[in-house]
């Protein structure tokens, strides 16, 4: 049985200080068949600057420890988190040039620019209209995103409501069920699909609504990770959504290789 975290980082991300190494290792401990590293590029920075440019050489540089010490041992595709990358199309396309990238995850973790830009992690959450209004403009920036051919999946569909812990209810994602449909739609007729987003395994549950329609709509396409910016959550979640996706009607999960998914039983 194939056993993949496909959203994870390392220490070319900005906030993870994990060599590629380190990852692979607790990936053989975990006995997983597939890692894939997908550090972060986004196109705007936490407080919202454009940031244009990626540094390759650095990726490459770790990747290269980590095969030279488990390539025989892990599958071991080339990711990347690549945020808000439908605002400037012409730096998303060479960034994207990157010979022997294998997965491309789209994600949106900035407020829109004209509302300052700042990162969902930033804001503060102190009353459920602060939470909406960010809920708001986080799904109009994904339906943005999802009509853009910049990504092979869809990054945690709703990743702004991790940071929502305030003395209220958790936020409801029902008044947002349209759009995220809409951003379903827009991933499956253009041949890409979703993740489920474990975050560390404390995302699971959640998930149900969103696959139950993914299915209706006629979604196949589904990876799994993690998103683990460190050794010790790696992999966590990923065999109980796996359940999830059977109890949901799925029967296939998703590793890509050269931008190409291949399915695997579950």
């Amino acid at each position: 049985m194939i056993l993949a975290d496909c959203h994870t980082h390392s220490l070319c991300s900005p906030d993870s200080e994990t060599p590629m190494p380190a990852m692979a290792q607790r990936a053989t401990e975990l006995g997983l068949t597939t890692l894939c590293l997908t550090d972060h590029c986004d196109l705007l920075s936490l407080e919202g600057e454009r940031t244009l440019t990626y540094d390759w050489a650095a990726v490459e540089q770790e990747r290269k420890k980590m095969l030279d010490a488990f390539g025989t041992k892990l599958d071991l595709p080339m990711g990347l988190e690549f945020g808000m990358a439908h605002l400037v199309p012409e730096v998303a396309e060479t960034i994207l040039s990157q010979p022997g990238l294998d997965f491309v995850l789209g994600s949106c973790h900035n407020m829109d620019e004209k509302d300052g830009g700042r990162d969902f992690y930033m804001l503060t959450y102190d009353t459920l209209d602060q939470c909406y209004a960010a809920l708001d403009n986080y799904f109009a920036s994904m339906q943005k995103m999802a009509a853009a051919p910049y990504y092979d999946i869809v990054a945690h569909l709703f990743y702004p409501l991790r940071y929502m812990n305030g003395p209220y209810e958790t936020p409801s994602l029902a008044r947002y069920r349209d759009q995220i449909r809409e951003i379903m739609r827009l991933a499956i007729e253009s041949g890409r699909g979703i993740e489920i987003n474990t975050w560390k395994g404390r995302t699971l549950r959640e998930w149900i609504p969103m696959l139950k329609d993914y299915k209706e709509l006629g979604g196949e396409i589904i990876t799994v990770g993690s998103d683990a910016h460190a050794p010790e959550p790696l992999g966590l979640g990923v065999k109980e959504a796996y359940d999830l996706m059977q109890d949901c009607g799925f029967r296939y999960v998703a590793v890509y290789h050269e931008r190409k998914p291949e399915m695997f039983r579950l």
